[in-house]
């Protein structure tokens, strides 16, 4: 039996911390079609369950993809659109990596059907799963946090010049917040000891821009964080117990001061 499309930990904060592209796995279909440098998935979100842990443990609810973004992305718009007009970006179906070597073997690529299957069994059901979850919530709370945790390596001349900062707030140049929580996000950020920026190269994907809507109650705020702030950047890919233990007050910082913010509405 194939393990669901996410996996939904149910809390009772205001708060969902959406985690689209830490899934690990690649079904038995999709390997033999794959290069090797796919199946090492050096694009996932590695980790992130175990950094925002703590979120959790207060009461968060965690939507998390159990599959590879390389299935598909789910923080893509289902019709393939681009977030970023211009600009090389991914995919609704990856066929590179971020550094745009080939993640399918010569002549094993995707067909329109298959794109369209793909976006039936494993994007539907983790919009589903999140918009279900935001529906609960917001029948005991009249405001809840949709953070929306990502990661990434710090360097990739594909995507964006020079390094990225550590932390990279994306909230659709404030659209998809009241400014009072993006204001807070900002502060904690800026009193850490990590670099940050707001909307800058990256300013949200498709959920923070989808799911946030203010007027309606419905807040988004998504981290970009670069990877080397809490593990290894290279293959395996092993998480940093020392370094991630840095950083974490920083991301509670983050949180608790956008939900202050949003408390006080």
């Amino acid at each position: 039996m194939n393990p669901p499309v996410c996996k939904i930990t149910q809390g009772k904060l205001p708060l969902v911390i959406s985690i689209p592209h830490g899934g690990e796995l690649l079904p038995d279909w999709l390997v033999p079609r794959l290069t090797p440098v796919a199946c090492e998935r050096p694009d996932t979100d590695w980790h992130l369950r175990r950094l925002y842990a703590f979120a959790a443990e207060q009461g968060a609810s965690v939507v998390e993809a159990n599959y590879s973004r390389y299935v598909i992305d789910v923080n893509r718009p289902g019709d393939g659109s681009s977030l970023y007009p211009g600009q090389t970006t991914t995919t609704l179906c990856p066929t590179e990596t971020f550094r745009g070597e080939p993640l399918y073997l010569e002549g094993a690529g995707l067909s329109a059907d298959e794109v369209e299957g793909r976006k039936r069994n494993f994007w539907q059901p983790y919009h589903a799963a999140l918009a279900a979850e935001i529906a609960r919530l917001r029948v005991e709370h009249a405001n809840v946090l949709v953070w929306e945790a990502h990661s990434i390596a710090g360097v990739l001349p594909r995507l964006f010049e020079g390094k990225l900062p550590d932390l990279n707030i994306g909230t659709h140049s404030g659209a998809s917040c009241v400014p009072a929580m993006r204001e807070a996000v900002i502060a904690a950020a800026a009193a850490s000891p990590f670099t940050s920026v707001a909307d800058g190269r990256f300013q949200g994907g498709h959920i923070t821009r989808h799911y946030g809507q203010p007027a309606q109650g419905v807040h988004t705020i998504q981290l970009e964080m670069v990877q080397a702030v809490y593990m290894d950047e290279r293959a395996p890919f092993p998480y940093l117990p020392n370094a991630a233990a840095r950083v974490q007050p920083v991301l509670r910082n983050m949180l608790d001061g956008a939900l202050a913010a949003m408390a006080a509405l």
